[in-house]
């Protein structure tokens, strides 16, 4: 028998695939735990059809992290942080930080998660620090330190 896998089955292989299954497997397991579902012209439809939506919906939020990769790009952010002598931070800025006084100037928020800072900043200068907005977009958001 020839199903349409409506989950990812371990051993079958990933939702929306086509496989070929031994009837018993397919009616006694894979059909009532809505695992799968019989191949024929309404169920094929269905799966094209749902296709085509969740091409448009990868299409969309890609197109959004395009939108919002050139908006961090445009500007950079500035944080002012107490220094001691010779220009030495006390303590240190942390993503948290930096999305915090991101929103106060821009106005949207970035997620804290999505910086990709291998260690917190610990003195004064500008850094770039890439921002993970979409599996293929990488933003670069620049910060600038100074002195308050």
């Amino acid at each position: 028998m020839e199903v349409i896998l409506l989950e990812d089955v371990k051993s079958l292989g990933k939702k929306g695939d086509r496989v070929k299954v031994s009837d018993g497997y397919a009616r006694n397991s894979l059909i009532p735990k809505k695992l799968a579902t019989e191949v024929n012209a309404k169920s094929l439809n269905d799966l094209k059809t749902q296709q085509l939506h969740e091409a448009k919906e990868a299409r969309e939020r890609l197109e959004a992290a395009q939108a919002l990769k050139e908006k961090i790009e445009a500007g950079a952010v500035n944080v002012s942080v107490k220094t001691g002598e010779g220009g030495k931070l006390f303590g240190s800025i942390s993503t948290k930080e930096i999305a915090t006084a991101f929103k106060q100037q821009f106005g949207f928020e970035i997620d804290k998660k999505k910086m990709q800072l291998d260690e917190p900043i610990r003195s004064l200068g500008t850094v770039i620090i890439p921002v993970k907005l979409h599996k293929d977009v990488t933003a670069k958001l620049t910060v600038k330190v100074s002195e308050s």
